[in-house]
């Protein structure tokens, strides 16, 4: 075996892994896919949404993709146009990334997807032509780089005041030396594609630049980023304590700007930026596999709703929080871990900001 190497996102490299086949631990408390049974609660599956040793330079211009399990080639879906105008008012941009044939597949993130589309359009009646989903499955468009920085540009062109747009994303998250210290925790953050082993992963910072930094005075952009290591993926300034009840300063320590251009950026994140989140069947009753943050979230804002309450951001995590805690969810230890500890560890959703806000303000889109 060759060497492989890490890429940081300036092209400078470091060794991974040698050719002797030791792994070089180069993301502290970053813990590989799992899949844990509990046998009290028949049969439950949870997945951590994160990878194992993602150790790959992302190269080349490959208009395909080669299936790691069988080798076989698929052709990816037509790109979404430059020119095609976005809706006025209310639009969403929801991403689900299965990587079928992929060694890590996700079960749950197709089914997320749907859900999420459901609680648009039925509880916060956003036409269905005002949503942009790309997915695995017929009739989307695949969840390729290209296409989510293309989703990127659909979701904020022609931005005016008064609009609302969200942006929805269930699949993997990594996280990546910084040598540059533009995270206070030393990591960057990363969401990937369907094809991330060969175009990429896509960064905090250019999430950032993409989609908040552009945002207007009068424009809201909520985020709802299933995948681990999600807590500070948007690289948003603000960051709220649940324990101490106030927002933290997640201003990045190089100073570079992070917030908007007048307008207002809110995100839900699965977890910390050190935790891995589930993909799991432990919360669905028909043990269909879910996103753990996506099923709680969904439950949060529609309970509320069935129970004639109004939501509010604090009311969304403390449900969320509620849930997870009551199902006992794991998914973010890898095996060997976890039978060392003989405990588990939960997910924490996070919620963050472009600036400070009440949280007991009603939740709306």
């Amino acid at each position: 075996m060759a060497d492989i190497y890490l890429y940081t996102p300036d092209n400078r490299r470091f060794t991974a892994m040698s050719a002797s086949g030791n792994d070089q631990e180069v993301y502290p408390g970053f813990l590989g896919t799992s899949r844990h049974s509990s046998q009290d609660r028949g049969k439950i599956i949870s997945e951590a949404k994160g990878i194992r040793n993602f150790l790959w330079r992302c190269v080349g211009n490959n208009s395909q993709y080669t299936d790691s399990s069988n080798g076989r080639r698929h052709p990816f879906r037509a790109s979404i146009s430059e020119t095609e105008r976005s809706p006025r008012g209310k639009r969403a941009f929801l991403c689900g990334v299965s990587y079928k044939g992929q060694k890590f597949k996700l079960k749950g993130a197709i089914n997320d997807v749907r859900s999420m589309k459901d609680l648009l359009v039925k509880q916060f009646s956003f036409p269905d032509d005002s949503i942009l989903i790309l997915s695995e499955e017929e009739p989307y468009m695949y969840p390729t780089r290209k296409n989510i920085e293309g989703g990127f540009k659909w979701l904020t062109r022609d931005l005016q005041f008064g609009d609302s747009v969200v942006f929805y994303f269930s699949g993997h998250g990594l996280r990546q030396l910084d040598f540059d210290r533009d995270e206070k925790d030393g990591f960057h953050k990363t969401i990937c594609p369907v094809d991330f082993q060969t175009e990429g992963m896509i960064f905090d910072n250019h999430i950032n630049e993409t989609i908040v930094r552009p945002l207007q005075q009068g424009v809201t952009l909520h985020t709802i980023v299933d995948s681990c290591h999600s807590g500070t993926v948007l690289d948003l300034p603000l960051v709220y304590s649940k324990n101490e009840e106030k927002w933290d300063d997640n201003r990045p320590l190089s100073g570079a700007p992070k917030g908007t251009n007048g307008g207002k950026a809110i995100c839900f994140s699965a977890c910390e930026d050190y935790q891995q989140a589930a993909d799991t069947s432990a919360l669905s009753p028909e043990k269909a596999m879910t996103g753990a943050m996506t099923y709680t979230f969904v439950k949060a804002v529609k309970d509320a709703i069935t129970n004639n309450q109004i939501i509010s951001y604090r009311g969304i995590l403390d449900s969320m929080n509620k849930t997870l805690d009551k199902d006992n969810i794991a998914g973010c230890l890898h095996p060997r871990i976890s039978r060392l500890f003989q405990r588990k560890i939960f997910q924490e959703p996070l919620l963050s900001s472009s600036e400070e806000f009440n949280i007991n303000t009603e939740f709306k889109l």
